[in-house]
């Protein structure tokens, strides 16, 4: 069974189609917790719950009862229906982390008809999960933001860097670009080793680095320094559009 959290019709405010129309669909799991990243988000229950900044599509726990269960791809295709949508719409997969249910039927479903309508497929990942693209060469028709977390996550090194996986989507994939999320605090403590040594397993993929926040406030906190930080090492800065416009990041 999939979970879907939400989907909203926005535009993309990250990394390298930032400002493409897009329907996006967030669905719900991931195999980290990224508690590092400090933000919080109260369930209904009243409990703080401490991860990413979208810890409420990643916590099974306190969550679920806001999470829809999918038990067809039809469910998930109905969703086009439901917005008066350009011909051709890029469709962005995120989470959460949505490769936890790559091999999942109703998921590659889904996925083949999107295609066969002429949408650009863009997963946001985090890079640790593989994909058989040789049983699912449907993978290989989509984009993969590849947002592999950094040490500010919280996560051990073994769990969020798999050098065999980020190098098999990078090959494998139609494209593939890293996005990574960096804290002013982390730049001071060395954040260019980690980042050489994780792009070092598909040297020719672009990299985009995007301020963490989960609101309009902490992304500006730490929008200027990760400016100088990428004119100084030659990466992409990659804003976060969407909360920098609507300072929040559900439902845009």
């Amino acid at each position: 069974m999939l979970y879907l959290v939400e989907h909203f019709y926005s535009i993309q405010g990250e990394g390298r189609y930032t400002g493409t129309p897009s329907l996006f669909f967030r669905f719900g799991g991931c195999n980290m917790k990224c508690e590092g990243f400090g933000c919080q988000e109260t369930a209904a229950d009243g409990a703080k719950v401490l991860g990413c900044d979208t810890v409420y599509a990643v916590n099974k726990e306190h969550f679920l009862q806001n999470w829809i269960p999918i038990n067809s791809s039809n469910e998930l295709l109905n969703i086009l229906k439901l917005y008066e949508l350009p011909k051709k719409v890029d469709i962005v997969l995120t989470g959460g982390e949505p490769l936890i249910y790559a091999s999942e039927a109703i998921f590659v479903e889904f996925l083949e008809a999107l295609h066969s309508g002429g949408h650009r497929i863009t997963f946001e990942t985090n890079g640790s999960l593989r994909v058989d693209f040789g049983r699912y060469p449907i993978y290989k028709k989509c984009i993969f933001a590849l947002s592999v977390k950094l040490e500010n996550s919280n996560e051990p090194f073994s769990k969020r860097v798999r050098g065999d996986v980020i190098n098999s989507i990078a090959t494998n994939a139609k494209e593939a670009f890293f996005k990574f999320s960096i804290d002013s605090e982390s730049i001071n403590l060395g954040l260019e080793e980690e980042i050489s040594e994780i792009i070092l397993h598909s040297p020719n993929t672009q990299v985009y680095c995007m301020p963490i926040g989960g609101n309009k406030r902490e992304v500006e906190a730490n929008t200027e320094p990760l400016i100088e930080f990428c004119k100084s090492k030659g990466y992409n800065f990659s804003d976060r559009l969407h909360i920098r416009i609507w300072d929040q990041n559900k439902g845009v």
